[in-house]
């Protein structure tokens, strides 16, 4: 059985500066003044889970996510579990949630050269499109790892490049190298309740992200109690709950 390994961006100190200099340049600051607070659930890699158990959640509370897929890994077993196939994929997008883009292979925007990130860019997005997708209008760098050549290759495609570095989308934010929050490990609830509570207060746009959904997640998922507690809490605090697509309309407008 074709099996992808699990794989870890450069967490060296090189790296960590590498990605705190990208921050600096190829910037697209966001213009941004809201009235209420925004909230984004978002899924990378999209294991099956998160098309199951994940839809669902959201579904139940009348909200919907945005999937940031790797075609690639359609079908494929991996540390998180089996991946979504093309006809689940297809099934969320036609309740309503976003089709958003990965890398197909799910390379490492921090460390391939810029031609080789365009091309597998095109890859995912030639590969959606045969699915019945459509056009994906926003991106997740995979690893959260990325670098000028990346952010200067699909800058001026996508509206959202979401990135890792955990904060708030608010005025003068680079989306280009936006950041988000994750849903993810023993303490990922807790994290994002923190994070939740400072976009409320803040009147900011908040990007939640996870992987699988499950009563028993990996390292990189949540429980489907906790990604339900989360929207209940976005949904006391007065927050729009929005895909990312819906977010970044209502800043371009």
């Amino acid at each position: 059985m074709d099996v992808v390994q699990a794989y870890s961006a450069d967490r060296s100190l090189k790296g960590k500066l590498r990605r705190r200099l990208a921050r600096l340049v190829e910037r697209r600051p966001a213009r941004l003044s809201l009235n209420r607070p925004m909230v984004s659930f978002s899924f990378d890699d999209v294991p099956a889970t998160a098309t199951g158990a994940g839809a669902r959640t959201l579904e139940a509370h009348g909200v919907r996510g945005t999937y940031f897929i790797s075609a690639g890994l359609a079908g494929r077993e991996g540390p998180m579990g089996r991946y979504a196939t093309r006809g689940e994929v297809l099934a969320v997008q036609a309740a309503g949630h976003e089709i958003a883009c990965h890398t197909f292979s799910h390379l490492d925007c921090g460390s391939a050269p810029r031609g080789a990130i365009e091309a597998d860019v095109e890859r995912n997005h030639a590969a959606l499109a045969d699915w019945g997708a459509g056009e994906a209008r926003n991106f997740a760098y995979p690893y959260g790892d990325v670098r000028q050549a990346a952010k200067a290759a699909l800058g001026r495609r996508y509206s959202v490049l979401r990135a890792l570095n955990p904060g708030l989308i608010e005025d003068g934010t680079d989306l280009n190298q936006t950041p988000a929050v994750g849903i993810e490990g023993p303490d990922g609830e807790r994290t994002a309740q923190a994070w939740l509570a400072r976009a409320i207060r803040r009147k900011a746009w908040l990007i939640l992200y996870t992987h699988d959904v499950s009563d028993a997640p990996t390292v990189w998922g949540c429980t489907p109690d906790a990604l339900g507690r989360l929207v209940g809490a976005a949904k006391a605090g007065g927050c729009d709950i929005v895909t990312v697509a819906e977010g970044a309309w209502r800043l371009a407008n």
